[in-house]
């Protein structure tokens, strides 16, 4: 099964069929997914914010520019990491005006939990068990935990007054025929910091997996 096969346990079944499918990627499968779509809005908290979100540009997790209509591409590859896991990347690519900006995420299922252990950036230095669950049209919900941030010999869990909380809504519209997300980064103190929402299409590839969208250094959660 793949990882969110086992993530979801029986639950999967009451995804939709569409979603099952975006879902059902792993390395024995021998297929990909390319998004393609348009993110209707993509905003930031107060200015204040905008110092702690460029800095997450140098490592592709979070940024600070907004925009409207704003093209959109995501790409899911299966892949088995140097340790050997069963690894699906989540690299979205955003085409702001002048401006290209990633948030790039691999995930991987941590076997003693059975949850998805969600890696962000370029470097693997932060990561977090996510939470899932199935909404009533059949789309999914991900809310993230606790944060570890594991840099050089600093290992460390981030106090959620700094980190925050991450939560992520897909589902399959049939009046559209595509599938909907939206984004929201908060903060307990500051509220809202980031997010996004839109829509995309999917188009199911040759497994086939470049470098351009795995990490440029592989950590294991501590």
């Amino acid at each position: 099964m793949t990882i969110f096969e086992q993530a979801f346990g029986a639950d999967f079944a009451r995804l939709h069929p569409r979603v099952r499918q975006r879902l059902s990627l792993g390395t024995a499968s021998g297929t990909g997914m390319i998004g393609r779509g348009v993110m209707d809005r993509i905003w930031r908290g107060p200015a204040f914010t905008a110092p702690f979100l460029r800095l997450g540009t140098t490592r592709h997790i979070l940024f600070p520019e907004q925009g409207r209509d704003v093209p959109f591409t995501i790409e899911n590859y299966p892949y088995v990491d140097s340790f050997g896991r069963e690894t699906l990347s989540f690299v979205r690519t955003f085409e702001l005006p002048g401006r290209r900006r990633r948030f790039d995420a691999q995930m991987v299922l941590d076997p003693g939990t059975g949850r998805i252990v969600d890696y962000l950036g370029t470097h693997q230095h932060v990561a977090t068990d996510l939470r899932l669950g199935v909404r009533e049209d059949g789309g999914f919900r991900i809310t993230s935990g606790e944060f570890r941030l594991h840099e050089g010999p600093l290992r460390t869990v981030l106090p959620p007054r700094i980190a925050g909380t991450a939560a992520v809504e897909e589902w399959f519209d049939e009046d559209i025929g595509q599938f909907r997300i939206e984004v929201v980064v908060a903060n307990p103190r500051f509220g809202p910091v980031f997010g996004y929402h839109g829509r995309f299409t999917a188009t199911f590839v040759e497994q086939g997996v470049s470098g351009a969208v795995k990490p440029l250094r592989e950590k294991v959660l501590w």
